[in-house]
């Protein structure tokens, strides 16, 4: 939460004779220091602490010393819509938020869980970056009274699978285990397979006794997950390219001034930006390390995937609400 830095004692005195100067000066330029709590899911290695590092580094900076980070990583304030909802209570100033989590609090949020919205990671790089990714970033503020300031992110989703995927018939039948949004389950449902919700924790498990055949993640997950272990067959759909909110609580961003506004800002973008470069550098890595550890890859036809998607895919994000923005991300140069 945002507390004001404890003041000197010998400045109490000198309360009395300041009222007059403030009361000319009124509250411009005059900062109160400020202690931001950000708190977030991952461990030491992830993008999100090394991400949440930056920030902090560069939000001190930026700020000369007016604000400071104090980072509380691992969950130990809970699960990411735990958080979310601290944020909204204005009981957290920062977090990072997968968007699919919070699609109840923001209809917007569901833009993130259409596959194949980007054509490359260029393009996700320009979406996030630009005037879209403004828009997107400012209507999940309105929608939930939380500010989202910037975008990290950086893994490729793919489908990891307990048989072999020698082409896209093998979907047939698979029972794949999802989030379960409605574009997800359009679009996997028209390639074949049997979309199924499972619980995280339940994941490998399930793999291992044939109560899922396979699932979607990226990289860095499935090797710390080692999902590998039991379905050692991975399918290079790159199907999405994860995004997630760098995100504070709008009553936190009110107490700022101008000044520690626009500090936060710019240390939230730069922050981003080191973040995603981080995650794509740890999802490379990962990937050789899963060969390396004995999982197949296998290429698989993104363009007929696509084409198979198309229009169930449309019929949703059309009842969503959520097909003119998916054109203005597609129009993104």
């Amino acid at each position: 939460m945002l507390t004001t830095r404890t003041k000197p004692k010998h400045f109490l005195k000198h309360l009395i004779t300041g009222a007059t100067l403030l009361a000319t000066l009124g509250t411009t330029g005059l900062a109160q220091a400020v202690e931001l709590r950000f708190g977030h899911g991952g461990t030491e290695d992830t993008a999100y602490h090394l991400g949440a590092t930056r920030f902090k580094e560069l939000v001190e900076d930026k700020s000369g010393g007016d604000i400071s980070v104090q980072i509380m990583g691992n969950s130990v304030l809970g699960h990411e819509t735990e958080m979310f909802e601290q944020q909204m209570a204005g009981a957290l100033d920062l977090s990072i938020i997968n968007p699919g989590l919070i699609t109840d609090f923001s209809s917007t949020a569901n833009v993130f869980s259409i596959p194949f919205l980007y054509r490359d990671q260029e393009h996700w790089q320009a979406v996030l970056d630009g005037e879209v990714g403004r828009e997107i970033a400012d209507r999940i503020t309105d929608e939930t009274g939380v500010k989202v300031l910037a975008f990290f992110g950086g893994g490729k989703r793919q489908i990891v699978s307990s048989r072999p995927l020698e082409s896209l018939d093998d979907l047939k039948g698979m029972k794949l285990r999802t989030n379960p949004t409605e574009p997800l389950i359009a679009a996997w449902s028209a390639l074949g397979t049997e979309p199924t919700v499972m619980a995280w924790k339940e994941i490998y498990t399930g793999l291992q006794l044939g109560a899922i055949d396979g699932l979607l993640n990226e990289a860095e997950w499935i090797h710390r997950m080692r999902f590998h272990e039991v379905a050692p067959h991975i399918g290079l759909s790159k199907h999405d390219i994860t995004v997630r909110l760098l995100t504070m609580s709008q009553m936190s961003w009110d107490r700022l001034d101008e000044s520690q506004q626009q500090a936060v800002m710019e240390a939230a973008r730069e922050a981003a930006s080191y973040a995603r470069q981080v995650q794509l550098e740890q999802d490379a890595e990962a990937l050789d390390l899963l060969v390396e550890e004995g999982a197949t890859l296998h290429e698989l036809d993104r363009q007929r995937m696509q084409e198979i998607v198309r229009e169930p895919l449309a019929e949703v994000v059309e009842e969503m609400g959520l097909a003119e923005l998916r054109q203005k991300i597609a129009n993104v140069q």
